[in-house]
């Protein structure tokens, strides 16, 4: 057996992609969203050198700091550092991230008549950056630890460039949604056409499994969601998943999980608004299923901690099948200890 081949072997045979088969494991896995972020001390070393855009864009940073995040932190897979919207810039929208306010698009689809601006990524090597980050960390990482890459959903991305930034109500991407079909049905398309050569090329880079972020689609009715929404992850997910397993996961909106389940994918990531054995009565037995501590959870005094994860994993019951992790991403705020501690709780009281 030649490396290559064995290397596969082991992220194949690891703990996470076991959990993402529905296979026996020896503990509950763990990963955590925004694992690499402002809360490390080991990232801010590097991100004080630099702006945050940069960071994405340098593949040698962006590979230092996700290894960095999976080996101090102990978790079951690393997630590609990265970022939702930078695949915006070359489909012809001006984005900028603000220090205080995030990410603002300059010139925002405001209008339906905008839809035709967003153009093709013509050659997806403009964004090497990501890819080569790719190749970087699969490199450098222990060959039984996964890598995750990942993307906005379409829906998230398209509130994203018609609102030019976040939104409380999103009322500029409802109005184009309900008002002009054909301009959305065009956007959409567009989107989920870049969508899945970006997540293709993520994978042939070096990546194990993918997950894709509606984090905004929380926000829907369970008719709009389906109407305006779940075609276009469906066809998302359906052009991915041959190549590598997707991780589905939405936020916001309990109501919508029977649609997510209709939309595809291999695991489905929950949000801490709804009990997980509820949740995955709902999904089925045929399916993996990821989360859903309240990220919130993590200021608990340790004692409290470690009972608020074991109520997720009770909630579990010991199936095959079930990746802890949080609902959201961890806070900027919060102590890395607590972090830390979380990971061993799982994998503690997680043992088979």
């Amino acid at each position: 057996m030649n490396s290559q081949v064995a290397e596969k072997a082991n992220y194949q045979n690891s703990r996470f992609m076991k959990a993402v088969r529905r296979e026996p494991v020896d503990t509950t896995p763990i990963w955590i969203m925004r694992q690499a972020g402002r809360y490390l001390p080991e990232y801010m070393a590097v991100r004080n050198k630099t702006t945050f855009i940069d960071l994405c864009k340098t593949p040698s940073l962006a590979a230092e700091v996700t290894l960095t995040a999976q080996r101090v932190l102990g978790v079951d897979a690393a997630i590609l550092f990265a970022d939702l919207l930078p695949i915006l810039e070359p489909m012809g929208l001006d984005l900028e991230y603000v220090k205080g306010e995030g990410p603002v698009i300059h010139n925002p689809l405001a209008d339906s008549s905008h839809v035709d601006r967003l153009t093709d990524i013509a050659d997806m090597n403009c964004l090497e950056f990501v890819f080569d980050a790719v190749k970087l960390i699969r490199a450098d990482l222990p060959a039984d630890i996964p890598l995750l890459g990942f993307a906005g959903c379409p829906f998230t991305l398209a509130s994203y460039a018609i609102e030019g930034g976040s939104s409380k109500n999103y009322r500029r991407t409802k109005q184009m949604m309900y008002n002009d079909p054909g301009a959305w049905k065009a956007l959409m398309d567009r989107f989920v056409d870049n969508l899945i050569v970006y997540l293709q090329r993520q994978i042939e880079a070096g990546c194990q499994a993918v997950q894709i972020f509606d984090s905004w689609a929380g926000c829907l009715s369970p008719e709009d969601y389906q109407q305006y929404v779940a075609p276009y992850t469906a066809r998302l997910v359906a052009g991915v998943e041959d190549h590598a397993p997707v991780i589905n996961f939405l936020t916001g909106n309990p109501a919508l999980i029977p649609l997510q389940k209709q939309t595809g994918g291999q695991v489905f990531g929950l949000d801490w608004r709804i009990n997980l054995a509820d949740a995955w009565e709902i999904l089925g037995p045929d399916v993996a299923v990821q989360g859903n501590l309240d990220p919130i959870a993590l200021y608990a005094d340790i004692p409290v901690l470690k009972e608020k994860a074991k109520s997720v994993l009770d909630a579990a019951g010991g199936r095959n099948g079930h990746i802890f992790n949080l609902g959201h991403g961890v806070m900027p705020d919060m102590n890395p200890d607590n972090v830390k501690a979380l990971v061993e709780i799982v994998h503690e009281l997680g043992s088979r």
